[in-house]
């Protein structure tokens, strides 16, 4: 049965992708490998925080359904790869699933359809490795049979202001045709485009976006540490800076970087570089300050209970938010995990505060999560603020009868200590 769109890879991107276009009067189907998010979604549960069951809901009257047969692909005018671009064991890009994700377009693809990636990978991917497994297993060829564009996703978890809809979307093509077939899908759904020169532009644009935010938030960082050897006050000095109205964007330091993107994509671009016999040095210096962060946090709390005679085995500290980034359930990649093992490498007992994330572990060893924040305080000898979710009451946290370590700098009492 024909579809205007299917969705191959229903996670933080392809999902809130598919609201998008049911919202927008697409018919929609989403293609995922994982039987257990199919089966969810189709019975009106989401996996994702942003996308609730109410947003399913709405989904599924407006047609949307979710499959892992692959053969639903035939049938959709537009196909857009939304699968996770990770890194393998030794900290490579891995780019399994977008191989496995092209070879299963491929398999089923028809003339005249439009595949757009929105995978975020190193430039050269969307020419150099899907367009030749589309047209290889399919007999078709790129700007003649069938259209391929890449267009990179600018998701943002929690963020309550900029959705698909309103924030600007980057537009290629492998040719100005296949350009022009993905700004007529993408017009449907978001209100500005930008058509890049190529897909290896549109593809270093999204590494540059995220590596920007890398390299600044190291920066930061190492000014955190620097404040911090002689004594003056780091959010007081970013307070004053982000007054300036021009030529400063603020950022904040913290434990350490998450998330699927920040963390990630810097290393796309560095292997790329490396491919090139190019050296980013402000990359190396920048991984080097963040990888840093976890340990200046572990070695800030051992101290403070080092401070308060609390020998290291025996103590208890509580991590107030395991998540990457505020008022989200996702923990890839979140600091909480490296500054949790340092803890428990000492001998600490490590337990966490954080209603947004009911499950977490560190190594395979799970994390005993205390359900109430009051109850979380009363019984630690030290409390880490690692997120300052929204729902988090700071002045409970400045009235404490613990020591509070604040990584986020919102906390302001006697008992609390600034990163």
């Amino acid at each position: 049965m024909p579809v205007d769109l299917v969705v191959v890879g229903l996670g933080y991107v392809g999902l809130p992708l598919a609201r998008r276009s049911c919202s927008a009067g697409l018919s929609t189907v989403g293609y995922d490998v994982s039987a257990s998010v199919v089966d969810g979604l189709n019975a009106g549960r989401s996996h994702i925080s942003d996308i609730s069951e109410a947003d399913i809901a709405e989904m599924r009257s407006a047609g949307f359904r979710a499959t892992s047969d692959p053969s639903a692909i035939h049938g959709a005018e537009t196909v857009v790869i939304c699968v996770p671009t990770g890194l393998s064991a030794d900290g490579q890009p891995d780019l399994g699933a977008v191989r496995a994700a092209s070879r299963s377009v491929a398999a089923h693809l028809r003339a005249g359809t439009l595949v757009v990636l929105e995978s975020t990978s190193y430039p050269g991917t969307t020419e150099e490795i899907v367009r030749p497994i589309l047209e290889r297993e399919s007999g078709l060829r790129v700007g003649e049979d069938f259209h391929l564009a890449f267009s990179p996703e600018r998701i943002d978890p929690g963020n309550a202001h900029f959705g698909i809809h309103n924030t600007p979307k980057v537009v290629s093509g492998c040719t100005p045709l296949c350009a022009k077939h993905a700004v007529a899908f993408y017009g449907r759904l978001v209100e500005t485009l930008v058509v890049s020169r190529g897909t290896r532009e549109a593809e270093m644009a999204k590494l540059l976006e995220n590596t920007y935010r890398y390299v600044n938030i190291a920066l930061v960082n190492e000014v955190a540490l620097f404040c911090d050897q002689i004594g003056i006050d780091v959010w007081d000095v970013l307070h004053c800076a982000a007054t300036k109205p021009f030529g400063f964007a603020p950022f904040s330091p913290g434990a350490g970087v998450g998330g699927h993107c920040i963390p990630v994509d810097p290393r796309y671009l560095a292997a790329k570089a490396d491919v090139e016999g190019f050296s980013f040095r402000m990359l190396s210096a920048a991984q080097d300050v963040l990888s840093r962060m976890p340990e200046h946090v572990v070695g800030r709390a051992t101290a403070l209970l080092s401070e308060l005679g609390k020998p290291l085995p025996g103590a208890r500290v509580v991590l107030l938010g395991v998540s990457y980034k505020p008022d989200v359930a996702d923990t890839r990649e979140s600091p909480a995990a490296p500054v949790a093992r340092g803890l428990r490498e000492r001998g600490v007992e490590v337990v966490y505060h954080d209603p947004h994330v009911p499950e977490f572990g560190v190594d395979g060893l799970p994390m005993s999560r205390v359900a109430s924040l009051v109850a979380a305080l009363a019984g630690a000898d030290l409390a880490i603020l690692l997120q300052d979710h929204s729902c988090f009451d700071m002045s409970l946290l400045a009235r404490a009868d613990c020591t509070l370590l604040d990584t986020r700098g919102k906390v302001a009492g006697a008992r609390v200590t600034l990163l």
